[in-house]
């Protein structure tokens, strides 16, 4: 096997261009595994961790430009309020030592159904920057990134640069489930991201389908059936309807990790609950926002 170390990002470019057939490596948290245990050798690895550009956390133009090579701590270290659900969903990989190596970059390159980042990313919209020498830049909307099963939209030259996301303008969560608290692929996953200046809602689902989902009809009735002047506690009814309909958005299959209906099961009872977790948020800080008027006084002439 053959081993390709570029010093920059424009040398992995070419290098890329000039052997399609190798697998790009960024954390390699993944690919390592199963090089492992012999579940395939590429005929070359790109090790893209020696480029620094791809380190990078900036902001342009009001978004956030998330290098595809910064690790999974350093978003829950400096991220978690811009991105709460991705800096969540990034407490939720492995180890402590996997953190530290694994990218969200990695994670989109992979395409497993079952990735942590992919429900936040999905939930907060996110934007996929990839480039190539023969094509140069090109933008992926997050929707159209995952095409099957470990299969995204990259063509054979391109390598993923960045993510593009906007900065939260509203509560956001991410919940999985798992056979234990830590080092545990996810059985199920789901996300969800409130965004009150627009008026709409944002949904992922991992680990129950062909590719990580878009709860879309549950997130076109939140956004008319939430009472967004007035967060009021949400009704029961109006919780079950959301988490029934993400449950029929996943197209979940048996397996060694858990049944399809369990799946649906736990998406709904994560819906509900995150939902639950996201509204309460954003009604607490309306109710800071709200002004405060005089104090009305007791009978006894003493503010009550």
């Amino acid at each position: 096997m053959e081993f390709l170390r570029p010093g920059s990002w424009a040398e992995a470019l070419e290098l890329r261009a000039a052997h399609p057939e190798a697998h790009p490596i960024q954390g390699g948290t993944d690919v390592m595994v199963e090089l492992n245990f012999d579940k395939g050798r590429p005929a070359a690895l790109l090790d893209l961790n020696p480029c620094g550009e791809l380190r990078r956390i900036e902001k342009i133009d009001g978004k956030l430009r998330v290098g595809a090579g910064v690790p999974y701590v350093k978003i829950i270290r400096d991220l978690e309020r811009q991105l709460p659900g991705l800096a969540q969903a990034s407490r939720t990989v492995g180890s402590p030592q996997i953190r530290n190596r694994g990218t969200v970059g990695g994670n989109l390159g992979g395409a497993s159904p079952a990735g942590d980042a992919h429900p936040a990313l999905l939930a907060a919209h996110a934007v996929i920057e990839v480039e190539s020498t023969a094509r140069g830049s090109r933008m992926i909307p997050i929707d159209d990134f995952y095409v099957w099963v470990k299969k995204n939209a990259l063509e054979a030259d391109e390598l993923i640069r960045a993510i593009w996301l906007e900065p939260a303008t509203g509560p956001q969560y991410f919940s999985k489930v798992g056979t234990r608290n830590a080092m545990v692929i996810a059985v199920c996953a789901f996300a969800v991201a409130l965004h009150p200046r627009a008026r709409t809602v944002g949904t992922g689902i991992g680990s129950s389908g062909p590719t990580p989902l878009r709860a879309a009809p549950a997130e076109e009735f939140l956004a008319g059936a939430l009472p967004w002047d007035d967060p009021a506690p949400l009704t029961d009814a109006l919780l079950r309807e959301f988490g029934a309909l993400v449950a029929a958005s996943a197209k979940p299959i048996d397996d060694v990790r858990g049944t399809a209906d369990y799946r649906r099961h736990a998406l709904s009872v994560m819906a509900r609950r995150t939902l639950t977790w996201a509204w309460n948020d954003l009604a607490a800080q309306s109710a800071e926002r709200r002004p405060q008027g005089p104090t009305d006084p007791s009978p006894n002439g003493k503010a009550a």
